[in-house]
C-alpha cells in the first residue's frame, strides 16, 4: 500500500504542486514576518548596546504624564541636582545633556523634512567614541548649528548654508557650521535626526528654561558595578528621578522596539492566516477531485483487501508529503522575504540599520506546524470520503454521483447563524475579548457562506452563464460550470474570501469618508481650515502671532485657533484642547450648549461634551484635576457641557492652558470669511502669513476633506496589496480545478472534438467556465463584504461613522478584474484541452 501511494503521488506531481504552492505562500508570510521582526529586534538591540556602551548609569526626571504621546524630556533635572550627582561616591564621570524630540529642520524648498522617527534637538557636547565630525566644527555662537549627516544629505545642506528650524518657538534661522556622523560610518542612529545647538540655545528652544538638563549619564569608578552606582545615586536624587543601569536602559529600549514591531508582525500574520485559509479551499478541492478520479483505483485496493484505515492513511500520507515539502520551501522563501523586508524597514527613512539576519526556532516550528497542519486538515475530509468507497465501485465507470445538498446547506446555515451572532457580540460588546469574538465570528461567517455556496451557485451560475449562451462553446461552458455545484462552490469560495475582505474594508473606508465629509459640511461654519498632517510624535504647529494677523486680514470675520496636547484629566489619560477664542469656536465649529456656558471659558475653567460628561458622571460646577505635560496638577471647574459634535469632542479650555503643552503653539485654526469677500483672496493672504510655518497649510473645506480621507486611501491600498497574495492563491485554485476537470473530462472532450468542436471553440468553452466561476466568486465576495462592512459601520455609529456608503467604483473594479482573473486562470487548462489528441482522448479511461 505504501509503494502504491508513492507511485500515485509521483504520477500527479504537477497537480499537487499547485496545491503545495498555496501552502508555500502562506508559510512564507508566517516565517517572513517572524524572521523580519526577530532580525530587526536583534539589530536594534545591537545598536542600543553600542550607543550606551560608554555609560554605566543614567538619570532622568520622572515625567508628569505616563503616556506615549508625552515627551518625557519635558521633565528636567536642575543644575543643583547634577552637582550633587557629581559629588556622589563611585562616580568617575558625569555628562549631563539636553536631548529633546521636536527640532524640525526646514528644507531648501521651504517644507519640513518628513520623518516618522524622532527629530531631536540637543546641545553640542563635542566628539566622543560615538559622534564623529565629518565636516566643519561644533556650534559656538547662538546663531550656529550642526546637523547629522542624514539631514545634510536628505536636504542638500552644505557648510555655510542658512538653516531654518522649528522648535518650541517659531522658525529660527541658523548658520550651518558642522556636519557630524557616527562610528561605523553611519549617518544616523536608527533613522533619528539630530540638530546640535549651543547649550543656552538648546535649553531655550527645546526646554523653554535655563539651568536644567534632560538626562545625566554617569561612568562608574573602577571597581564599582552598575548596580552599586545605581543604588548610590538613588540615595542622592530621591524618588523624583528615574535611575537606570546600562543594562536596564538597553532592556527598556528593546521592549519598546519589540512592542512597535509586534504591530507589524500581527498585520503580516493576519494576512498569512487569510492566505492559508484560502489555501485550504484549494487543497480541499484538489484532494476531493483526485479522490473522485481515483474511485476505481481506490475501490480495487479495497477489493484486494485494503482496510478503510489504510485508504485514509494513503491519502493523508500524500498530504503529509505535500505539507512537509511546502513547509520547507515556505520557510526558505520566508527567510528570504524576512531578510528583504528587514532591510527595507531597517533603511526606512534613512535609518541605515545594520541588519543582523536571525532565524529563530519559533519561525521553523511555526512553519512546519502551520504548513503541514493546514494541509492535513484540508485533506482529512477527502481522505475519509475515499475510505468509504465500496469495493464494488471497481466494477463501475464512475462512483461519484451528485449528492443532495440538504445536509451541507443545513450545516452551513447553522454555522453562518452562529458566526453572525458571535460577530455581533464582538462588535457591540465592551468586553476585553470582544476583538477575538469579532475575528472568530467573521471566520465562522466565511465558513458558513462557503458551505452555503453550493446551493447558491446553481441559480446564480446558470444566470451568469446565460451571458455567454449565444454560442455553442458558451452554452457548454455554462453547463460545465453548473455541472458540479460543490466543486464550483469551493473554487469560487477561495476568491470570495479575498474579495469579501477587501470589499469590507472598502465599505468602511467609503463610509468613513462620507461621514467626515458630512460632519465637515454640516458642522463647520468656516470656509478655510489651517492644519497639517502629523507624521511624528509632535503635532504640526504654527506661530501663535499668526492668529492675530489672520484676524486683522481684510475679509476675515472670525478666527478660532486650537492648541492640542496630552493630559491626565479626572485621573484618566486623555487630550486637552485649548481655544484661542471660545466664542469664535462655538460659532465656527457649531458648538451648542447642553448646560452652562461654552462661549466664555477662562483660566482654570473647562467644558466637555455630553457623552464624556455622562460616562464620567460630571456636571456643571464640578471640579476635575488636570495634569499637563508641564507644570503642576490644577483643578479645573466645569463651566459648560456641549452637545455631541462631529468635528470636536472631549475636554476644552481657554488659551492660558497652552503654556503647559509640549509646544505652546496652535496646531489648527478655522477661518470665517466675511459675506461678499473672496475666499480665494483671503486664502492667498493667509498662505502668505503662514510662510514661516511650513508644517501647516490653509485650504478650503473640500481640500481639507481630501487631506483627511487621503489617509484612508493609503490604508486601502495597503490592504489591497497584501490581499493580492490571497487572490493569487484563488487564481491557482481555479487553474487547478479546471486542469483536473480537463483530465476528468478527457474522453468527453475527445468526443466533442470528434463531432466538430474546433480548437478555438474548446478554448472558449473552458474560458467561459473559468469566467463564470470567477465572477460568481467575486459577486459572492462583494455581497458578503458589503454585509460585513455594514455591520462594522453600524457598530461604530457612535464613534463617528454616522453615514453608510457603498464603494461603487471599487466594487465595479473588482467585478471587471474577476473577468480578467477568469481569463488568466483558463489559459493553461484551455490550451491543454485544445491540444488533446482526439483518438487518444476517446479511448481514455
Amino acid at each position: 500500500m505504501f509503494r502504491a501511494t508513492l507511485k500515485s503521488l509521483l504520477s500527479r506531481k504537477l497537480r499537487l504542486t499547485l496545491s503545495a504552492f498555496a501552502v508555500v505562500l502562506g508559510v512564507m508570510f508566517v516565517a517572513g514576518s517572524i524572521v523580519m521582526t526577530s532580525s530587526l529586534s536583534k539589530s536594534y538591540d545591537s545598536l542600543f548596546t553600542e550607543i550606551n556602551s560608554s555609560i554605566d548609569v543614567q538619570v532622568n526626571a520622572k515625567p508628569n504624564l505616563e503616556v506615549e504621546s508625552a515627551d518625557s524630556a519635558s521633565a528636567t533635572i536642575p543644575e543643583s541636582v547634577v552637582k550633587e550627582i557629581e559629588a556622589a561616591p563611585g562616580v568617575a564621570k558625569v555628562t549631563p545633556s539636553v536631548f529633546v524630540d521636536g527640532a524640525r529642520v526646514i528644507g531648501k524648498d521651504g517644507k519640513v523634512a518628513p520623518s516618522f522617527a524622532p527629530r531631536y534637538g540637543s546641545n553640542w557636547g563635542g566628539e566622543d567614541g560615538l559622534i564623529e565630525l565629518r565636516e566643519g566644527r561644533g556650534p559656538t555662537a547662538p546663531n550656529e548649528v550642526a546637523v547629522d549627516a542624514s539631514i545634510a544629505k536628505a536636504l542638500g545642506f552644505e557648510l555655510g548654508d542658512t538653516v531654518g528650524i522649528l522648535t518650541l518657538q517659531p522658525k529660527k534661522e541658523f548658520t550651518l557650521v558642522g556636519i557630524f556622523g557616527y562610528s561605523g560610518d553611519r549617518d544616523t542612529l536608527g533613522g533619528s535626526q539630530i540638530v546640535a545647538f549651543t547649550l543656552p540655545v538648546a535649553r531655550d528652544l527645546m526646554l523653554g528654561e535655563q539651568g536644567t538638563w534632560t538626562d545625566v549619564q554617569l561612568v562608574a569608578e573602577d571597581g564599582v558595578s552598575q548596580e552599586e552606582l545605581k543604588t548610590t545615586i538613588e540615595g542622592v536624587v530621591g524618588s523624583d528621578y528615574i535611575v537606570r543601569t546600562r543594562d536596564e536602559i538597553n532592556d527598556a529600549n528593546s521592549a519598546d522596539i519589540e512592542e512597535a514591531l509586534s504591530f507589524v508582525n500581527y498585520i503580516f500574520l493576519g494576512f498569512a492566516g487569510v492566505a492559508l485559509f484560502v489555501g485550504i479551499f484549494l487543497i480541499l478541492n484538489t484532494f476531493s477531485m483526485l479522490v473522485a478520479q481515483r474511485t476505481r483505483e481506490l475501490a480495487l485496493f479495497r477489493a484486494m483487501g485494503a482496510a478503510r484505515g489504510q485508504v485514509i492513511r494513503s491519502v493523508m500520507f500524500e498530504a503529509l508529503v505535500i505539507g512537509v515539502l511546502a513547509s520547507v520551501l515556505g520557510l526558505l522563501a520566508g527567510i528570504g522575504v524576512g531578510a528583504a523586508l528587514g532591510a527595507v524597514f531597517g533603511n526606512f527613512g534613512g535609518a541605515n540599520i545594520d541588519l543582523k539576519l536571525t532565524v529563530p526556532i519559533t519561525a521553523i516550528i511555526a512553519s512546519f506546524i502551520v504548513g503541514t497542519g493546514v494541509t492535513l486538515v484540508a485533506a482529512l475530509f477527502p481522505a475519509i470520503r475515499a475510505s468509504r468507497i465500496p469495493p464494488i465501485a471497481a466494477m463501475r465507470d464512475a462512483a461519484t454521483p451528485d449528492k443532495p445538498l440538504t445536509k451541507i446547506t443545513s450545516i452551513g446555515g447553522a454555522i453562518f447563524a452562529v458566526g453572525a451572532a458571535i460577530m455581533a457580540w464582538g462588535l457591540f460588546s465592551s468586553a476585553d475579548n470582544a476583538l477575538w469574538g469579532l475575528l472568530g465570528g467573521v471566520l465562522l461567517v466565511f465558513i458558513g457562506v462557503a458551505l452555503l455556496t453550493p446551493i447558491i451557485s446553481r441559480p446564480i451560475v446558470s444566470l451568469l452563464g446565460r451571458i455567454f449562451a449565444w454560442s455553442v462553446p458558451g452554452q457548454l461552458g455554462r453547463r460545465n460550470s453548473a455541472r458540479n455545484p460543490r466543486r464550483t462552490a469551493i473554487t469560487a469560495a477561495a476568491l470570495m474570501v479575498s474579495i469579501a475582505l477587501v470589499t469590507g474594508v472598502s465599505t468602511i473606508v467609503a463610509s468613513a469618508s462620507k461621514s467626515i465629509s458630512s460632519a465637515v459640511g454640516e458642522t463647520l461654519n468656516a470656509e478655510l481650515i489651517i492644519s497639517g498632517q502629523q507624521t511624528s510624535a509632535q503635532p504640526p504647529t504654527f506661530d501663535v502671532a499668526t492668529l492675530d494677523k489672520i484676524e486683522q486680514t481684510d475679509g476675515v470675520e472670525a478666527v478660532a485657533g486650537f492648541y492640542l496636547g496630552p493630559a491626565q484629566i479626572n485621573n484618566e489619560n486623555s487630550y486637552l484642547a485649548a481655544m484661542s477664542d471660545p466664542a469664535a469656536t462655538a460659532q465656527l465649529i457649531g458648538l451648542k450648549a447642553k448646560s452652562g456656558e461654552i462661549d466664555r471659558v477662562g483660566a482654570n475653567q473647562i467644558i466637555v461634551d455630553e457623552e464624556t460628561a455622562k460616562d464620567e458622571n460630571l456636571q456643571v460646577g464640578d471640579e476635575v484635576p488636570v495634569q499637563q505635560v508641564r507644570g503642576d496638577a490644577q483643578n479645573y471647574e466645569i463651566v459648560g457641557i456641549y452637545e455631541q459634535n462631529d468635528a470636536v469632542g472631549g475636554f476644552m479650555t481657554g488659551e492660558s492652558a497652552a503654556k503647559n503643552f509640549q509646544i505652546a503653539q496652535p496646531s489648527q485654526a478655522f477661518v470665517k470669511v466675511e459675506d461678499g469677500a473672496s475666499v480665494k483672496d483671503v486664502e492667498a493672504e493667509v498662505k502668505t502669513l503662514l510662510a514661516d510655518s511650513p508644517e501647516v497649510n490653509v485650504q478650503d473645506q473640500s481640500a481639507f476633506i481630501d487631506q483627511i480621507t487621503g489617509q484612508f486611501d493609503t490604508i486601502l491600498t495597503f490592504v489591497q496589496i497584501l490581499l493580492a497574495l490571497a487572490i493569487l492563491i484563488a487564481i491557482l485554485g481555479i487553474v487547478n480545478t479546471l486542469a483536473l476537470s480537463v483530465i476528468e473530462r478527457t474522453r468527453e472532450l475527445g468526443l466533442l472534438r470528434a463531432i466538430g468542436l474546433r480548437r478555438s471553440q474548446t478554448t472558449r468553452m473552458i474560458t467561459v467556465e473559468s469566467i463564470v466561476i470567477s465572477v460568481f466568486g467575486a459577486l459572492l465576495g462583494i455581497v458578503v463584504g458589503v454585509g460585513l462592512g455594514a455591520a462594522i459601520v453600524q457598530a461604530l455609529k457612535n464613534e463617528g461613522l454616522t453615514h453608510f456608503a457603498l464603494p461603487w467604483g471599487q466594487m465595479g473594479t473588482y467585478l471587471i478584474l474577476s473577468v480578467l482573473v477568469g481569463v488568466i486562470a483558463a489559459l493553461l487548462p484551455a490550451l491543454r484541452a485544445a491540444r488533446l489528441n482526439v483518438l487518444a482522448a476517446i479511448s481514455y479511461e
